[in-house]
């Protein structure tokens, strides 16, 4: 397939960008990962506070999904299985490694980065070492992404977030924003993974003063306990609140995986995302809908403490990156 010369910066971390990005890399050469830099849990969690770096975990996963190499790929993602190193991936601790010699988060991620033969950039949103902070409208303060992931809103729905200490928005993240001529803000945890990542200081301005057209890949399920209810247009209010902006395109699943797969997840408290086409066509975006479901079924592994205890429902990552085609063209 021949590669178009569109400019995308991707927005998220975690398996929302992993997804979108291990696609997207086939249409064009230009794609830049801008990555969330607030997740504190697993693997991630136990290197940042055993040694002080910056979170690899999520960065990672994004060099992985750009990486050309099939075998170090494998390498990259291999998680140890026993011993002291148990449930540590080799690539968190090959990116501590080089954060650790070189001093620099920046420089590890540029290295990983031609280690995996990457089409593309990864950049971290921010290089500060910040931590995810939940206000709740009753007064109760949640500190720590994987804290927060973890915490049931009760009545009190749509926090306010932000991080601590004071931050800022890496330059090369804010510089591949300002070029791109799409912004895209992937699927995932919207208030563990996106909203780390929208509200780095600067980060609005940046979406702001872009010429880039401003898409949001709305998430498939419900979270418990936080987004339960949800519909695709309330997805994508949070998604403005959080980034201080204006969608230009929503792009959300009309289709929906196997009964059982839902039936799954609905014991979870977890429930398929729905839409209102009346509320939809209101909005100042142009929302579109499409079969966007993978009718692919995935595991983990067994090491992947998080990820390895249910099958998982996922973008059609190649139907989305199609559709982001027809926008940037559009």
């Amino acid at each position: 397939m021949d590669r178009i010369g569109a400019k995308i910066a991707v927005i998220g971390g975690g398996t929302g960008s992993f997804t979108l990005l291990s696609q997207l890399k086939y249409y064009t050469k230009h794609v830049s990962a801008l990555v969330n830099m607030a997740d504190n849990g697993g693997s991630t969690g136990v290197l940042r506070d055993e040694l002080g770096v910056l979170p690899p975990g999520d960065v990672r996963q994004c060099l992985i999904a750009l990486s050309e190499s099939e075998r170090i790929r494998d390498l990259f993602n291999y998680r140890f299985e026993e011993g002291r190193l148990e449930g540590h991936a080799f690539g968190n601790l090959f990116l501590t490694a080089l954060e650790k010699m070189t001093g620099s988060f920046a420089s590890a991620v540029e290295t990983a980065g031609e280690v995996l033969q990457i089409t593309g950039e990864v950049y971290p949103v921010t290089l500060d070492k910040v931590n995810l902070v939940m206000k709740q409208t009753d007064g109760t303060v949640t500190e720590g992404e994987f804290n927060i992931t973890e915490t049931d809103f009760g009545l009190n729905k749509r926090p306010e977030m932000i991080l601590t200490p004071d931050a800022e928005i890496n330059p090369a993240a804010r510089e591949a924003i300002m070029r791109a001529d799409l912004v895209v803000i992937a699927p995932g945890n919207l208030y563990g993974s996106l909203a780390p990542a929208l509200v780095v200081p600067g980060m609005s301005e940046a979406l702001n003063q872009t010429k880039a057209k401003k898409v949001y890949v709305c998430n498939l399920v419900t979270k418990k306990g936080q987004t339960e209810d949800f519909t695709v247009a309330d997805f994508a209010t949070e998604i403005e609140r959080f980034g201080k902006c204006k969608l230009d395109y929503v792009l959300y699943s009309n289709s929906e995986p196997s009964q059982d797969l839902l039936d799954k997840y609905a014991k979870e408290g977890e429930f398929w995302v729905k839409y209102d086409m009346d509320d939809l066509q209101s909005k100042h975006y142009e929302a579109i809908g499409g079969e966007f479901v993978s009718s692919k079924q995935y595991k983990a592994s067994a090491a992947d403490p998080i990820a390895s205890t249910r099958t998982l429902i996922r973008h059609d990552a190649d139907a989305v990156a199609r559709q982001l085609m027809r926008v940037y063209f559009s």
